[in-house]
């Protein structure tokens, strides 16, 4: 009884720590943790033990991949690559389909660049294709609000899912595949939601022109430091797929390493470096575009290290061995981590410490909630990165970053975003239950 009191009492503290107090995640991850500890009756040693293998794990796992993830978004939103690929899309799919251009630009824009971020870069293109298609700005909005988001939650290298993957011991690989899949399907709703209801927000539109980025990188090297990571950590997961016996192909130790997620992301990292006019200190320095990403993926990387303490808080506590004697023959599954992460969510605002809190609180669970082998590992991941979306609000930064670029008001941002998110999350979850039925 005092492992779930504690974990209460953790929980809450975390909740208000960060929504009320307005105290650093990072802090207030820690600070919960290590009182768990005590309030369990670990020893001191065990607690000291706990905060220094928990975040050395994680960061040994994932702490580079999620920098150089940051910094391949960093140096495509900074080059003005990520605006070449929008309009291309755009281009691609055309100004009648509008809704489907916005939400399918942002679904590829939010794997390599923050979705807040993203929205930044889109807006102006957004209402100007609105104001010229003659169609509602609030129904384009939703409809890119929603394919920023699905990715950001369930594809790395975003941060987000990278850190649940790594915390999880859920295969990268896999995550990626399964998660395009799932938050691409997600987003048939999402498109129906944009055009039938979001659509009868009214919201003017205010042009505000803007002189053009003087340089503009070719597309082809603009998808590069995308698609190439992706690529080569895909065929890395083909490659040690157990029924293909692709391990003794002569060409598998070139693959392994170049697949490794720490590596193919480095490769990135560098192609990336091919987009600026010019190579010069205005990239690589500390004051820098290099520079930059590691002020932005600083924060979330200590945050992930504090949410690894806390996972190791709990294993080390004895709470796995408590859950599995109280869920065993139970069937919750990968409903238990959606609803906590929605939780989370809803409470205090952002999808990342979502993700990483339910990924780190049920990663002693996993045996117990039937989720242990690597394929539902996968599905808990995304089944997390759903619930991470449920649902945007006013405590969630890009609820305030969509309405104040639009002139929503807060109501509207109610019907818009915080609907269109319950709607994305719900979906995903749904899809998601359909398909473990379905392989299981």
């Amino acid at each position: 009884m005092i492992y779930v009191i504690a974990l209460i009492i953790a929980l809450a503290f975390i909740i208000i720590g960060i929504v009320r107090w307005k105290i650093h995640p990072f802090f207030v991850l820690l600070l919960a943790a290590i009182a768990y500890g005590f309030i369990t009756g670990m020893d001191v040693a065990d607690i000291i033990s706990s905060v220094n293998t928990g975040f050395g794990s994680i960061m040994g796992k994932i702490g580079l991949i999620i920098f150089f993830g940051v910094a391949i978004g960093t140096i495509l939103e900074k080059s003005g690559g990520a605006m070449v690929i929008a309009t291309r899309m755009l281009k691609l799919i055309g100004e009648k389909s509008i809704h489907l251009a916005m939400m399918m630009t942002g679904y590829l824009l939010s794997i390599p660049v923050f979705a807040d971020s993203a929205f930044i870069i889109m807006n102006s293109l957004n209402k100007a294709l609105s104001d010229k298609a003659k169609v509602s700005y609030a129904g384009t909005t939703a409809a890119l609000a929603l394919g920023l988001t699905a990715t950001h939650v369930m594809v790395p290298p975003t941060p987000g899912p990278i850190a649940a993957a790594g915390i999880l011991g859920a295969e990268l690989g896999s995550v990626i595949l399964w998660g395009l899949i799932i938050s691409m399907l997600s987003l048939v709703s999402c498109y129906f939601f944009a055009t039938k209801i979001a659509s009868k927000v009214k919201i003017p539109i205010k042009i505000e022109t803007s002189p053009d980025a003087l340089h503009k990188p070719k597309l082809r090297l603009s998808l590069l430091c995308i698609v190439v990571p992706i690529v080569l950590i895909v065929l890395k997961s083909i490659f040690d797929y157990p029924q293909l016996e692709l391990t003794t192909s002569p060409v598998y130790p070139a693959i392994a390493f170049f697949g490794e997620p720490v590596i193919s992301l480095l490769i990135g990292v560098i192609l990336s470096l091919l987009l600026p006019d010019k190579l010069d200190d205005k990239v690589y320095s500390a004051t820098g575009w290099l520079g930059d990403s590691l002020l932005i993926a600083a924060p979330i990387i200590l945050i992930t290290g504090a949410g690894g303490i806390f996972g190791a808080m709990l294993q080390n506590s004895g709470f796995a061995e408590l859950i599995t004697e109280s869920f065993s023959g139970m069937s919750i599954g990968l409903f238990f981590p959606f609803l906590l992460a929605a939780c989370l969510k809803t409470t205090q605002g952002s999808s990342t410490v979502a993700l990483i809190t339910t990924a780190s609180i049920v990663a002693p669970m996993m045996p117990a909630l039937g989720l242990e082998d690597p394929f539902m590992k996968t599905m808990t991941v995304l089944a997390i990165g759903a619930g991470s979306t449920v649902v945007s609000h006013a405590n969630d930064s890009f609820f305030w970053v969509l309405t104040q670029l639009t002139g929503m008001d807060v109501k509207q941002g109610n019907q818009v975003q915080t609907l269109g998110t319950l709607t994305l999350g719900v979906s995903a979850m749904t899809i998601i239950f359909f398909i473990t039925q379905i392989v299981n």
